[in-house]
């Protein structure tokens, strides 16, 4: 086994309280999955959820800033 690979947890929780709450969510559950299969000894599951926490978090700030740029695109 590697390294332990990043949880991510941090921006997940962040993206959740101020960007998008349903893709923030799905962020801290696949946050919270990695430290529990690296520690069961899945090593690619523990990647893998590290790279979905990554992934969802990244949606989630894409979305918010898209629909902040409408929102103020809007207000003009």
């Amino acid at each position: 086994m590697g390294p332990k690979p990043p949880s991510h947890l941090v921006w997940a929780i962040l993206t959740t309280l101020f960007c998008c709450l349903p893709f923030g969510i799905v962020s801290m559950v696949f946050a919270a999955q990695v430290d529990s299969k690296y520690n069961a000894g899945d090593f690619a599951g523990s990647v893998a959820s590290s790279k979905r926490a990554k992934t969802w978090a990244i949606r989630a700030a894409v979305t918010s800033i898209v629909l902040f740029s409408f929102y103020i695109l809007r207000a003009r």
